[in-house]
């Protein structure tokens, strides 16, 4: 038979040559086609079994074939709403907050320290306004200085901001909560008297100032510096006097214990520990609150330490200690 031919129609199936079967006689999409309907119908039949009725109770009227269903997408996938089965019951409400904060976990948990990284590396552009006199209870001081800096460069300000934040993690690992009066995010101060105010104003359980010393060479060690007893204007410190020292004192001890560090050769008769009176961060304390000076920058084996960040952990350590014991933990 040519393929330009029709066939002669059958009269019947028992007519038809038994060499030849009729449905052979057919055009190739009639067979593509009868064949295609029984797997359609079937898929279909499946599609109703596994998604089951609509969200409006009612059964889909025939199935669908999405594009991811079609490609396997895994994006598609997993940015698709989940059947209410397959909704873990422990899941939050849509739209529910999932970031929402937990209360502090640890020994400390509930109580609040203040730390004061001294200076900032802005203040050496901003002279003018550092130098603005500021009241500090007994007398009028600057509202700030630029802080020191050893030979090489390194600026007190920026191993003040590291130790604290150092000092923060392992604060915050006890459960307590650390606030800093700054992060060097602001161009220069903040003032001292601000400073004070900060810590009034957490209710601080202790306040620790952190700095670094710049005196000549050859003069050593760390000290801590404690508030006197001073009462003028806005000053009062009577309060604070008593648990300062033991704040400084358990501090003195962790830092020496944890860094290997001497107290300071040059005051405080050995015993790193120096009373004053004209400090207005101390001054104008409410908390419990005392100033640390880790070493002298001036000095090359005491710069060449504070330069560390080996070093400048167990000073953290140190002072994280000192806080915990006084804190009671």
């Amino acid at each position: 038979m040519r393929y330009d031919e029709s066939p002669p129609l059958p009269e019947s199936r028992s007519s038809i040559s038994p060499d030849r079967p009729w449905f052979a006689r057919r055009p190739a999409l009639t067979v593509a086609l009868a064949a295609l309907a029984p797997t359609c119908l079937a898929g279909w039949v499946l599609a109703q079994v596994l998604t089951g009725p609509g969200a409006d109770g009612r059964q889909p009227e025939g199935p669908s074939l999405t594009a991811s269903h079609a490609t396997g997408s895994t994006d598609a996938k997993s940015s698709a709403s989940p059947s209410p089965a397959q909704v873990p019951a422990h899941s939050p409400a849509p739209g529910a907050d999932a970031q929402a904060p937990t209360a502090a976990k640890g020994p400390l948990a509930g109580r609040t320290v203040v730390i004061d990284p001294g200076h900032n590396t802005g203040n050496f552009q901003h002279g003018s306004e550092i130098n603005k006199l500021v009241d500090v209870g007994t007398h009028r001081k600057e509202c700030d200085t630029t802080g020191t800096t050893t030979n090489s460069g390194y600026k007190e300000a920026e191993f003040t901001l590291d130790v604290s934040r150092r000092a923060r993690a392992l604060l915050e690992a006890k459960g307590v909560k650390v606030v800093f009066t700054h992060e060097a995010d602001r161009p220069w101060g903040p003032c001292i008297d601000e400073r004070a105010r900060i810590g009034n104003e957490a209710a601080a359980d202790a306040v620790v100032s952190v700095h670094a010393d710049g005196v000549s060479a050859g003069n050593r060690g760390f000290h801590v510096i404690l508030p006197a007893l001073v009462k003028g204007g806005a000053a009062d410190t009577a309060k604070i006097v008593g648990p300062s020292r033991d704040l400084g004192e358990r501090i003195a001890r962790n830092f020496g214990r944890t860094t290997g560090s001497a107290p300071a050769n040059y005051l405080g008769s050995g015993t790193g520990l120096v009373v004053r009176d004209d400090l207005g961060g101390l001054n104008l304390s409410t908390r419990p609150k005392v100033f640390l000076e880790c070493g002298n920058m001036r000095d090359a084996k005491d710069a060449a330490q504070l330069m560390s960040p080996e070093w400048r952990q167990k000073a953290a350590q140190g002072i994280a200690d000192g806080i915990v014991g006084f804190l009671g933990g």
